[in-house]
């Protein structure tokens, strides 16, 4: 059994039937940064858990990606970082590298049986209940980079640059091969994989579905990459910026809605007029919403010029050094993809604040400004502005921000702002090596 949309349930009592010879299943969520994050569950244990859950820390939702936990709202040293429960929310699949365990993504539920607050998934259950109100369908595929390291150097595994190759992507096959497999057997729909634009750096694209699966699948893929590649004795990483002279990791989205079957972003395979203004909403709050996509002052290291990273909030059709980029042809296939957000970030908070924003230009008829048909660097096609391109920056337009704060909800908005400028202040008081090399020996 796949974990595909009808595999979902959200009631707490569901019974899961376990696939044959499971002794053990993994079950968890994504957490505040979208780390996975739970518990391995004996299968004698199983039926308890389905009908009554598994107790665990609310904290797991509040904490930076070191595990590190600060007084935030809902969950405190005040209240002593109370329990919630864990349910699963799909049928758990055999993990193929891994005999007799099966993995399932799972859902918060408060010890009140009310869902919890500072869920980081409810922020996009919201936006999707939005859509469907309005009879819409939101669409999403997804576009991940990583290194492989070496565990112990953590270097690339291999050296130079073969973008595209087919003869490096053959030598490493024996990772990706089992990547774009096993994955998929488990259910996340890998479309293809190539070697990106740096050693050791390559891509894997995930099929379109609708868009809270789509980001359910973004949490289970890091998640399974990572554990995948430890079997071949490898490291995977979707930190932004792993090495400063050598290409970043981003997460592009694309999108398109739907309604009764049909795209409405595609009128005889161009962009419709609703598909203008999903982009114009995109465009409006793209620099505001920033920090959803990139939450570390490492993350912030991508965007730079001519890095295929994009540094405006512009758009045009099939250009990659916009931040928006139109791909149109036929009508199924007509979406906008956003290109500026790195591959460690939450995909429940970038998804819930991209749909939002499409939601609100679709709403108000939004224009967009004119298409870049050139280079989107250049000095005057910044579209209607620059992109913070340092943290402090995006999480200044954060907190002013009354729509990133809507669409989040106020608990969850505080505890992002409040890892974001904890990262910041972290990294600021390190010595860097590259300031001991530069300056010990000659002051």
């Amino acid at each position: 059994m796949s974990m595909d949309s009808s595999s979902y349930d959200t009631s707490a009592a569901t019974a899961f039937i376990l696939p044959p010879g499971t002794h053990t299943v993994a079950l968890g969520i994504g957490d505040l940064n979208g780390i996975m994050r739970g518990k391995r569950i004996p299968a004698t244990h199983w039926g308890t858990i389905c009908k009554g859950g598994n107790a665990v820390s609310i904290a797991m939702l509040a904490m930076d990606m070191t595990c590190d936990v600060w007084d935030t709202p809902y969950v405190n040293f005040n209240n002593g970082f109370p329990d919630m429960h864990l349910f699963p929310l799909t049928a758990p699949v055999p993990v193929p590298w891994e005999p007799g365990v099966a993995f399932c993504l799972g859902r918060a539920e408060g010890m009140d049986h009310k869902p919890v607050p500072i869920d980081p998934r409810a922020a996009l259950v919201k936006q999707i209940e939005r859509a469907t109100a309005m009879g819409l369908t939101i669409m999403c595929g997804t576009e991940l980079e990583f290194y492989l390291l070496n565990p112990e150097t953590m270097q690339p595994v291999e050296k130079g640059i073969q973008v595209y190759s087919l003869a490096r992507a053959a030598q490493n096959e024996y990772v990706l091969g089992p990547i774009r497999q096993m994955i998929d057997e488990m259910g996340i729909p890998i479309e293809q994989s190539n070697p990106e634009y740096a050693a050791g750096q390559a891509e894997v694209n995930i099929r379109y579905g609708e868009a809270l699966e789509s980001a359910d699948r973004v949490i289970m893929f890091r998640n399974l990459v990572k554990e995948l590649v430890q079997t071949k004795g490898l490291l995977a990483t979707f930190m932004a910026k792993p090495f400063i002279d050598q290409s970043g990791n981003g997460f592009h989205t694309h999108y398109s809605v739907w309604k009764d079957g049909k795209n409405l972003f595609a009128d005889h395979g161009k962009l419709s007029r609703t598909g203008l203004t999903f982009l114009a909403g995109l465009q409006k709050r793209m620099a505001e919403i920033t920090l959803a996509g990139s939450t570390t002052p490492n993350a912030m290291r991508r965007r730079r010029s001519y890095t295929f990273c994009p540094t405006a909030a512009n758009w045009g059709y099939d250009n990659r050094t916009v931040g928006l980029r139109v791909l149109e042809g036929t009508d199924s296939a007509v979406r906008i993809e956003k290109r500026d957000a790195a591959a460690d970030c939450n995909p429940y908070y970038l998804l819930a604040c991209d749909i939002a924003a499409g939601l609100d230009g679709i709403e108000q008829g939004l224009e967009p400004t004119a298409p870049c048909l050139g280079d989107g660097y250049a000095p005057g096609a910044e579209g209607v502005g620059k992109l913070p391109t340092d943290l402090t920056s995006a999480v200044t337009l954060a907190e002013s921000s009354d729509f990133m704060k809507q669409v989040l909800g106020e608990e969850r908005h505080t505890i992002l702002v409040q890892q974001a400028k904890r990262e910041i202040e972290f990294v600021a008081a390190q010595v860097t090596r590259v300031e001991i090399e530069r300056y010990m020996r000659n002051f």
